[in-house]
Order: C-alpha cells, then structure tokens, then sequence
C-alpha cells in the first residue's frame, strides 16, 4: 500500500521534530521507518489498526525490534496531539547473564597489536571506547577540547545532563597524540575521530573497521564491536568499585534495573563455575 501525501507529509515533520531531540541519525531513521511501515500497513490511525500493527509486529519481530517499531509510532502519536492511541511495550525478559563481552585480556591485546603496528588513531579508538563506557554514538561526538577538559557533557531531552569522563592516564597520552595531529594540521572537523575524508567518524565505520580487526588479530568476531566496550566498562567498573548507583550514573541509565546486569557474569563464566562445582 502507497503512503498517501498528506501522511508523507506529516512523516516529513516529525522527522524534523524528532532531529532537534539530539536523537543519534542511526536512531532518527529508524523511527520514521517505523511510522512508515505503519502506513504503508493502514490506511487509517486509530486504536483499532494500532494494535492490529503492534499483533503484526509481534508475528515477525524479535521483542527488542517490536518495541524500538512502536516507541516509534508512539513517538508520532505524541506528535500528532493522539497520545490516547499508544501502544504498551511488551515486556523482555532480562537474561540472567551478559552476553558476548569482550574481555580484559582481549581488549588489551587488541591496543597492544594496534600500537605496535603504528595505527594510532584505531588504539585510541579502542582505548576510548573500554575506557569511557560511552554509547558509540556518544563516543563520535569526542572532541579535542573534551580530552583538555577531560570530560564531555551531554544535554539530553528533559535538561539531563550525561556526563562522560575521560580517565587521567588516557588524557595525558591522548594530548600527545593530539598535540602531533594537530602539528600536522590533520584534524580539519574539530572531532577527534575521523574517516579517511576528515568527516566525523560514523557509527557503522566503527563497527566495519573493529569487525576486520578482529579478524585480522585472531578475536571472536562476536566480542569485537562498540557496544561490547561498554559492557567490558560495566562489568569491570562494578567488579572493583561495587557502587552501582555510581554506575548507573557514569553510564546514564534512567533506572538502575538497567546496571544490575553488571552484577551478573557473563555465559562462558556460568559455564566455567558450572563445570568446576557441578561434579556429582
């Protein structure tokens, strides 16, 4: 079915509306597909074909994806003044362990091959990414002066400050690094993470590049992508600093529910401590 105009056009609107929310572009696309999809399913939005898009949904999608499709719509449902027509979130189960976390020893060995083989830029990459807990989208926003300062402030919607620290041995080797590009003049944009035409660094262009180095340097694909770096964070912060309020804080989750994964360890441990105790 063929999205009519006057729904195109009001598509179009909220695209720009939800732009000025400092949604990352990643985020922004997604969410104007989903109102997409809902229109190019029904001709008309009401209560009825709302749930009739949310048992669609539900058929085809993973949890996670049916509930990313209708914050979406519910978004557009707030933009369009018919708050009354939302869907509820389905609810996920929370595994009762982290999943394809990279280690300490990987991570280290992946900045020391980095080093080694003079590819400065993707070491600090790496090192930024394990050392901050930043969201990758988060983590392309990195500026010099944020390193100077040593630290990055992020303004979320409802006036949330999200403040992301830079830790004292990664700013002093970081300047220099700084210091030696900018000598070169090879910083044009002002980020500190660039592509190969000096334009801010993309997400994907993150997640392609960690990919190849995984498989150039012999790591499990599944560990090496920006997300994991996070996860490495939580899970190593709270193993020796067991503040979880902090936590939460350090990596601007709204509720705390969500840093309690961070108490848990990950599956290949489970399995270690199974196999060791479980010998009846």
């Amino acid at each position: 079915m063929d999205i009519k105009n006057k729904d195109m056009q009001r598509i179009n609107e909220y695209k720009k509306h939800i732009e000025k929310e400092e949604m990352s572009k990643n985020t922004v696309s997604s969410y104007v597909w989903g109102v997409k999809q809902f229109f190019s399913l029904y001709e008309k939005i009401d209560k009825q074909s709302v749930l009739a898009y949310k048992g669609y949904l539900t058929g085809i999608y993973q949890p996670q994806t049916v509930n990313l499709r209708l914050q979406a719509l519910n978004k557009y449902l707030e933009f369009i003044n018919k708050p009354l027509l939302k869907a509820k979130i389905i609810k996920v189960q929370q595994k009762s362990y982290l999943e394809n976390v990279i280690t300490l020893a990987d991570y280290g060995f992946l900045k020391e091959q980095l080093k080694k083989e003079g590819n400065e830029d993707w070491y600090f990459v790496v090192w930024f990414l394990g050392a901050t807990g930043a969201r990758i989208s988060e983590f392309v926003k990195i500026k010099a002066n944020h390193v100077k300062q040593g630290y990055l402030d992020l303004y979320t919607k409802g006036g949330k400050n999200r403040r992301i620290y830079i830790p004292q041995k990664l700013k002093h080797e970081a300047l220099k690094w700084i210091e030696k590009r900018e000598k070169n003049n090879n910083h044009p944009t002002g980020y500190l993470f660039v592509n190969r035409y000096g334009k801010q660094i993309t997400e994907r262009g993150v997640a392609q590049q960690l990919k190849r180095f995984a498989i150039k340097y012999g790591i499990d694909e599944k560990l090496v992508y920006p997300h994991s770096f996070r996860h490495m964070y939580g899970k190593n912060f709270i193993e020796k600093f067991k503040d979880i309020a902090l936590l939460a804080d350090l990596m601007g989750h709204e509720s705390i529910e969500t840093t309690r994964i961070y108490l848990r360890r990950t599956a290949t441990e489970q399995q270690k401590i199974v196999d060791k105790i479980i010998i009846w």
